[in-house]
């Protein structure tokens, strides 16, 4: 049981049937009336965002989020092939438990899967990856001005925007938390 109280960023507890993550909290202690926590809080298996407010003396059941690194092996259309690194058990994850940032993952790379209770609700990407550009426009030389982007499209078949200066066959590493361009490898 973890008291309202206690409550810190990347806490995990149930409530109401549900398994809720703290994003933000803050204690407030105004001049008149009794304390409270304000929190912002993710339902980690529908990753729906809402704000609520909790009496520090409140006590929830702690939940215990599994995160286990597994390497990712191919798709079968809509079945993902997951292999534990361990005991080398293959697992079959659906499209749907899938974030947008999957789109930066290629074969064998590793990932932690998150699981509740046994059930799958997500799968965590590395944070950096590196791919090939497989497409995009070429640089003209003399176009240096700051700021300037264009489209590449990466060997996983997402697509992001690059400085100017990047080229066809460059190696460029991802933030796969923004889907952002962060440089040459």
């Amino acid at each position: 049981m973890i008291s309202a109280g206690d409550f810190r960023n990347g806490v995990t507890f149930e409530m109401d049937g549900n398994v809720y993550a703290i994003i933000e909290f803050q204690h407030v202690k105004p001049g008149k009336g009794a304390a409270f926590v304000r929190t912002k809080i993710r339902n980690v298996i529908s990753g729906s965002v809402t704000e609520k407010t909790f009496n520090p003396n409140d006590k929830y059941p702690t939940a215990f989020i599994e995160r286990k690194d597994m390497q990712y092996l191919y798709n079968d259309g809509d079945l993902y092939h997951f292999m534990d690194n361990e005991t080398y058990e293959q697992t079959p994850i659906n499209a749907d438990v899938l974030g947008d940032n999957f789109k930066f993952v290629k074969e064998n790379m590793e990932c932690k899967v998150l699981s509740y209770k046994g059930n799958v609700f997500g799968v965590e990407p590395p944070n950096f990856v590196v791919l090939e550009v497989t497409e995009t426009e070429p640089g003209v030389k003399g176009d240096t001005a700051t700021n300037v982007t264009k489209p590449a499209t990466l060997e996983t078949g997402a697509e992001v925007k690059v400085p100017i200066f990047i080229n066809q066959g460059d190696l460029i590493r991802i933030d796969t938390r923004t889907g952002e361009y962060m440089e040459r490898a």
